[in-house]
């Protein structure tokens, strides 16, 4: 039966590519020169770390400008809210979201079935699978999920006969 995953994956090189230019652009623009900005990434989070809110802002804006170069979707970024570390700098937390978690999941399910096609969706850890009789079906399915104002980026992988 022709079948597709549907997964949401970041490419980790090519974030750390991104913030490997952000930190050397950092490093040379002259709005940020003495200051204390700097962005890290711990597993599937970032640490950004700025003086002050408006540096803050300029590296969030710095960071989706040199992700989307990188052709990484910025929608994968959670930001948390910012906390203020020593002295008067500011650090935020950004979660780099991979993996479809199970609301996600059940809402994607319930779209597809609400919407009478004629496939099977069923959910495997962190991955979708959709099943059908005819690849117009699956074809059909993509389209719809595409319509739907998911802002987590999705990938549409493994399309086999």
């Amino acid at each position: 039966m022709p079948s597709f995953d549907i997964v949401s994956r970041l490419e980790m090189a090519e974030v750390d590519n991104a913030l490997a230019a952000l930190t050397r652009e950092i490093a040379t623009r002259f709005d940020f020169k003495g200051s204390k900005s700097s962005v890290a990434r711990l597993e599937g989070s970032l640490t950004i770390a700025a003086d002050d809110d408006l540096k803050l802002k300029q590296m969030h804006e710095l960071l989706k400008v040199h992700l989307t170069r990188r052709k990484v979707d910025t929608g994968a970024l959670e930001f948390k809210p910012p906390e203020k570390a020593a002295g008067n700098s500011v650090r935020q937390t950004v979660v780099l979201r991979q993996g479809i978690d199970k609301e996600l999941a059940k809402e994607i399910v319930r779209d597809i079935k609400d919407s009478k096609m004629k496939v099977q969706v069923s959910i495997q850890g962190d991955e979708l699978r959709v099943t059908g009789k005819k690849r117009d079906d699956l074809q059909d399915a993509i389209a719809l999920l595409r319509g739907l104002k998911i802002e987590q980026p999705l990938q549409y992988l493994n399309f086999r006969d």
